[in-house]
């Protein structure tokens, strides 16, 4: 098979998982320069339009979501959080708006128990790779047909930050599933957490792992704030009813 050029644009672990799939496709040679098209993924930054016009046959992004819902920073996330049952990846060509161009291929997928947002964004992003190593040639060809999205059932996504995660602890337990899916939504950043009382001091209480009983939250470890993790059980042992 004829060499292939390709540009690639990421910035975090999960765009390595696509590089490095890249890498060992032995007729795609990854280079910053004179290269017919570009592949983006898990990339922090807006792409101008004069980066887009560089290549002849634009940027494939894999954007881990059914698109045209879940637009945006945190489409994993936010599909646990609301508690979908089902997601999946799509390989689109970029135009000048943040995920709303044309539809190269896409793929539904069962989102798995318990399954936490970094799992399911290795998982995606593996499968996308796999497939666009599959779709490149024919789609460099001329032989894939594009699909535009319907862009009336957009849904968008917010970016994260540490507050993100904060969760009243009057909420923590009256709220018991809301908590559980923003533990698998917010692993492994930025988590979530709470604040508690500690010798009449605010402390920032990080809720690592926990599981429902009944209905029931239960906490299984935590972290105090400059202490080292320990289960819950030791916390109350050691610091008396937190809550």
């Amino acid at each position: 098979m004829t060499k292939i050029k390709a540009a690639f644009f990421g910035s975090d672990q999960y765009s390595k998982i696509v590089l490095d799939k890249l890498k060992q496709t032995d007729w795609l040679t990854i280079t910053d320069r004179d290269a017919p098209v570009g592949i983006l993924a898990s990339y922090g930054k807006i792409i101008p339009q004069k980066t887009l016009n560089q290549f002849p046959f634009g940027i494939l992004n894999l954007h881990p979501s059914l698109l045209p819902q879940y637009r945006g920073p945190s489409p994993v996330q936010t599909a646990l959080l609301e508690g979908k049952t089902k997601t999946g990846i799509t390989i689109m060509k970029m135009d000048e708006q943040i995920d709303h161009g044309p539809i190269v291929w896409q793929k539904e997928i069962t989102i798995k128990a318990a399954e936490t947002a970094g799992q399911l964004y290795h998982r995606l992003f593996k499968l996308g790779a796999t497939a666009l190593i599959m779709l490149l040639p024919d789609y460099l060809n001329g032989k894939r047909k594009l699909k535009e999205q319907n862009h009336q059932k957009a849904t968008y996504t917010e970016k994260l930050d540490r507050q993100s995660g904060f969760i009243p602890n009057r909420q923590l337990f009256s709220l018991p599933t809301a908590t559980i899916r923003k533990l698998q939504a917010f692993s492994p950043w930025p988590g979530i957490w709470t604040e508690i009382m500690v010798k009449n001091q605010p402390k920032r209480l990080k809720i690592l792992q926990a599981h429902l009983d009944n209905k029931q939250l239960i906490l299984d470890e935590v972290q105090l704030e400059g202490k080292k993790k320990v289960s819950f059980k030791q916390l109350l042992e050691g610091y008396g009813p937190v809550f």
